[in-house]
């Protein structure tokens, strides 16, 4: 019979000590305790046992319990955060419209004096930049360019996607540089902005402009560089006072 607090008195009053006094009558001898007593004793040494053993086993499983639900706890919000998309950088202290100037340096050591202004905005999925170049030729002719970018994240959290024309299904999707149009994409990197474009010609050359737009007091330090097959063909350094 397996011991139980139910059976242990069943169990202690059909030991052989008290079915001979039960069938006997006999009294006590000396130091001899009786039936009763006895049982009751088996008893209480039982229950006191068991219940030791039950606090302790119980505050074992609590113990295993409260580790297992917290090492659940630290998985299921590890995949959770692993789930959930890279946080991109913020724009927002690049935000505003800046004007400057400066010589642009070929690498034949020739100097043309441009103009130059860019603007920063924020948008729901990302940035746009627009930016002008009007540029002095020596013969006196005059020459602007605008450009304007819709740049939105990506799953990389620095780096943004450009956004330069829609498919057939109305989303903003990169131009083709195979076609001869820029390839652009953005990099926030520390207090520095950087819009990189990518041309592929027909003959498979390529050139790659970047600009660098770092913050400084009072607008920005601006490093445009544009290099060709990998070689720097031309650059210009500026400051752009924030308006």
């Amino acid at each position: 019979m397996p011991f139980t607090r139910n059976s242990v008195w069943v169990q202690s009053a059909s030991c052989a000590h008290h079915k001979l006094k039960a069938a006997r009558g006999i009294g006590r001898r000396v130091n001899e305790i009786c039936c009763k007593t006895h049982c009751a004793r088996v008893r209480l040494s039982y229950n006191k046992w068991i219940t030791t053993s039950e606090a302790q086993v119980g505050t074992m499983f609590r113990t295993f319990h409260l580790k297992s639900i917290a090492y659940l706890l630290a998985v299921l919000f590890w995949a959770m955060a692993a789930s959930l998309p890279a946080h991109a950088a913020d724009i927002s202290p690049f935000v505003g419209d800046y004007v400057g100037s400066a010589n642009v340096v070929d690498d034949d050591g020739t100097e043309t004096p441009r103009d130059m202004s860019v603007s920063i905005e924020k948008s729901k999925n990302g940035f746009n930049v627009s930016w002008t170049t009007t540029t002095y030729k020596a013969d006196g002719r005059i020459k602007e360019q605008k450009f304007s970018v819709d740049f939105q994240e990506s799953n990389r959290p620095d780096v943004f996607s450009a956004a330069m024309k829609r498919n057939v299904f109305g989303h903003e999707v990169p131009l083709d540089p195979m076609q001869g149009e820029p390839f652009v994409w953005g990099r926030i990197e520390g207090d520095t902005l950087t819009v990189f474009s990518l041309f592929i010609d027909e003959t498979g050359d390529y050139e790659l402009q970047q600009y660098d737009r770092t913050l400084a007091e009072g607008g920005l330090d601006l490093s445009f560089s544009r290099f060709r097959n990998g070689t720097k063909s031309r650059s210009v350094e500026t400051f752009l006072k924030k308006n």
